[in-house]
């Protein structure tokens, strides 16, 4: 007796694995394609004093693209004035908060390089990490987004291969070489060193204080491209004083004890409401008290400059 195998079962069969495999092909693509955006790209952002004169930027970005060629690799400034920690600082407070939680700062202003000041690595209690020097550079980050723990770089673990005769090039040797394993997750936070008390090294400077009825502060840094002054009063300190748009305010300001200017500026919100060449008080965009000349410079015009060492008082008219 012949026994007949239908051709039909052989066919479905075939089908039937067939579309198990594409299923599973798919399944597989999309777990790819969901791990891959998942995958953070570490980011790190270089700030110096080096200049782009030459190669010092590029070779500590050629060190992080070495321990990972994915990284994210931005510039802050690398025209910080020569060995002006202080102004550092103030670029590091006045950026980060833009940056998103585990951006790696590499912030390397170090006149003090290759002695005995301590090589660290700061985390914020935003999440931010901070690779420099501790001569300073972290007084106002450690203010502003606070320390949630600090730990010294240990250089026998994290420092580039074959530079321990170098003294001199720290931002690339250790700095940009720890910073870069930092965001690529070569090493933990927690691998970086020991750690340290959550302390920093400050520079001492006047901080913005409503007494009776004025207020001084400090003027941390120029807008230098068209010489504004801008200080450290934030918009919720000024209004203490109550000064309306288009009212004046007494403005005095002082180099250590040096009486510079004593003036009576009129408060606006921008320039173009002042006639040009006249001087202006405005709130900058981090919302902080500024000073300006419309279509002028204020800070050439009076000889003013930054820094822990110049100070403002403020008082309405």
């Amino acid at each position: 007796m012949r026994i007949s195998v239908p051709i039909t079962t052989g066919i479905e069969k075939f089908e039937n694995l067939k579309m198990k495999i594409d299923h599973l092909l798919i399944s597989v693509i999309l777990i790819t394609i969901v791990t891959a955006c998942n995958t953070k790209k570490g980011i790190v952002v270089f700030q110096t004093d080096f200049g782009l004169k030459d190669g010092a930027v590029s070779a500590m970005k050629g060190v992080a693209s070495e321990v990972d060629p994915d990284l994210k690799l931005y510039d802050l400034t690398h025209e910080i004035p020569a060995y002006n920690i202080w102004e550092a600082a103030y670029r590091l407070q006045q950026t980060a908060p833009y940056w998103p939680a585990g951006t790696v700062f590499v912030s390397v202003v170090d006149p003090g390089v290759g002695t005995s000041r301590k090589s660290v690595v700061l985390k914020t209690k935003t999440g931010h990490y901070f690779v420099t020097p501790d001569n300073g550079t972290l007084t106002l980050i450690a203010q502003s987004l606070g320390i949630e723990s600090v730990r010294e770089i240990d250089e026998e673990l994290n420092r580039r291969k074959n530079s321990q005769a170098s003294y001199t090039f720290h931002g690339r040797d250790v700095y940009a070489y720890t910073g870069a394993r930092l965001a690529a997750g070569v090493i933990s936070f927690e691998q970086v060193g020991n750690k340290l008390p959550a302390a920093v090294v400050t520079i001492p400077y006047q901080k913005a204080v409503y007494q009776g009825d004025s207020i001084q502060g400090n003027i941390p840094i120029l807008d230098i491209q068209y010489g504004n002054i801008w200080t450290n009063i934030n918009d919720s300190i000024f209004n203490m004083l109550h000064v309306e748009p288009k009212g004046k305010v007494e403005v005095k300001i002082k180099k250590n004890d040096s009486l510079i200017i004593n003036q009576d500026i009129e408060f606006v919100h921008t320039f173009g409401e002042v006639p040009e060449g006249k001087t202006l008080a405005y709130m900058n965009s981090l919302m902080n008290l500024s000073l300006a000349i419309n279509m002028g410079n204020f800070a050439d015009s009076f000889n003013i400059n930054s820094g822990p060492e110049w100070n403002i008082v403020v008082r309405k008219k």
